[in-house]
């Protein structure tokens, strides 16, 4: 039954996956063919086709290898000077013939009459937005889903419930390889007991004053010390009120950041706060959908940051693969390992308190691979969405010098010069692509 179910979590997966490349390529395909633009395919996945059909003057499909796919559009390489669909010169030798090769297999894709439904006569502005389509149809799902977890789930947030109650208020000083210190023998008991609470009880006031998160609890608890608190609590249904006499304990003091704060000789900073003797739990809490751009924009943030590690991070994975270091579990993964982080959700390998949290893991999961794939996709280079932008972002720039100046137009800007770089590129992502899925079968990272 638990293969049944982690097969089950992987499809899942590779499902949410086949959705995202799905909807990215439509981003590419709608404004295309409203713009005139004669597209012959769209296909999900590489390699060998599964299944397809044709509609209109486009074949739509999916392959055996979901590692992405694409618009095929007649034209994406505009001619030489002089040259016209079935009259292109082929007398370039060498380095450049795969250039000119290229350039004679998107000129033998234009049919009589496509003349003008083909993408290098399109003006920059219509070129920018039919390759900005894929990455941003990717962010605009993150920011959906990312509004369905804050607005509608909620987000994994500390709450004044009670999970245990302290059995004595601790005596021992904090030290770096304790810096929470356990009870000993002859340790007093903690005001939580002295004030009858249980595990299972919601502080829901503090002094007359309603509280929602444990930090609102915790903050007026260390300034207390000293002093008695009045404390509502619900419990079974009931409210009750109880007095704590909070007393004051040296405890570790914490950066931010939540490190450990040291004094220069090495021993911990400690300071005196206000103990109770308590410890909350974990739940979903919904914030209004006006919160929303704050979050996203941290979590952009923090996806941004971690591409500006992904070289040193895939430098560590083949270490790891040579013998030479362990595997990061906070390093990039194929589709393979998404595939397996799917299967440990679906098991509950992966703490998830319950089907909320599993259907949580799951947004989340695709949340940021949609938000990867947006500024991955932005990339500067071929044969990326950046890659074509950038190029007609220069068409763009030259006829305007040109029509200021006074000078003739420069035509079209060609991209097929670009096609050693993509060739290379390709097969970068082919080599990072194969690493990783090694990686994920003989040194898997594991979340459970």
């Amino acid at each position: 039954m638990t293969s049944l179910v982690y097969l089950l979590g992987v499809l899942a997966v590779v499902a949410l996956i086949g959705l995202s490349i799905a909807l990215h390529e439509l981003g590419h395909l709608v404004p295309a063919k409203r713009f005139g633009v004669r597209c012959t395919k769209y296909m999900i996945g590489f390699g060998p086709t599964v299944w397809s059909r044709v509609r209109g003057d486009t074949e739509y499909g999916i392959k055996a290898i979901p590692l992405g796919g694409y618009v095929k559009m007649i034209g994406m390489i505009p001619p030489r000077p002089g040259d016209a669909p079935g009259q292109l010169r082929s007398t370039t030798t060498g380095r450049m013939s795969i250039v000119e090769q290229a350039r004679a297999d998107s000129m033998d894709e234009i049919e009589p009459g496509d003349e003008d439904r083909v993408f290098y006569k399109l003006p920059v502005h219509k070129k920018i937005i039919v390759m900005l389509g894929g990455p941003f149809m990717n962010l605009a799902l993150a920011v959906v889903l990312l509004t369905v977890l804050v607005s509608g789930i909620g987000l994994p947030t500390t709450v004044p419930k009670l999970g245990s109650v302290a059995q004595c208020v601790p005596s021992a000083a904090p030290t770096v390889a304790k810096p929470q210190p356990e009870c000993a023998v002859g340790d007093a008991a903690p005001p939580s007991v002295a004030a009858g609470l249980r595990a299972g009880d919601r502080i829901v006031e503090v002094n007359g004053t309603p509280v929602t998160l444990w930090s609102e609890v915790t903050t007026k608890i260390r300034a207390a010390a000293g002093q008695t608190m009045t404390l509502t609590v619900e419990r079974t249904g009931e409210r009750l009120t109880v007095s704590a006499p909070i007393v004051g304990v040296e405890r570790a003091a914490y950066t931010p950041e939540g490190k450990v704060r040291l004094n220069p000789d090495g021993t911990v900073l400690t300071e005196r706060v206000g103990f109770l003797g308590a410890t909350a739990t974990a739940d979903y809490v919904a914030l209004p959908v006006t919160e929303v751009p704050m979050v996203f924009g941290r979590l952009v943030s923090t996806v941004a940051s971690a591409l500006g590690t992904f070289p040193e991070k895939l430098v560590g994975v083949a270490k790891t693969l040579a013998g030479q270091a362990d595997r990061d579990p906070e390093g990039p993964v194929s589709v393979v390992g998404i595939g397996r982080v799917g299967g440990e959700i679906a098991t509950g390998a992966v703490a998830s308190d319950g089907p909320k949290g599993m259907i949580y893991q799951f947004i989340w999961l695709v949340l940021g691979l949609n938000l990867m794939l947006f500024f991955f996709n932005l990339l500067p280079v071929l044969p990326l969405d950046g890659g074509q932008v950038v190029g007609a972002v220069w068409e763009g720039i030259k006829r305007t010098w040109a029509r200021v100046t006074g000078r003739p137009d420069p035509g079209y800007v060609d991209v097929a010069k670009g096609l050693p770089i993509a060739y290379a590129v390709s097969i970068l992502l082919i080599g990072m692509t194969l690493m990783l899925a090694v990686a994920d079968l003989v040194k898997p990272i594991s979340l459970g």
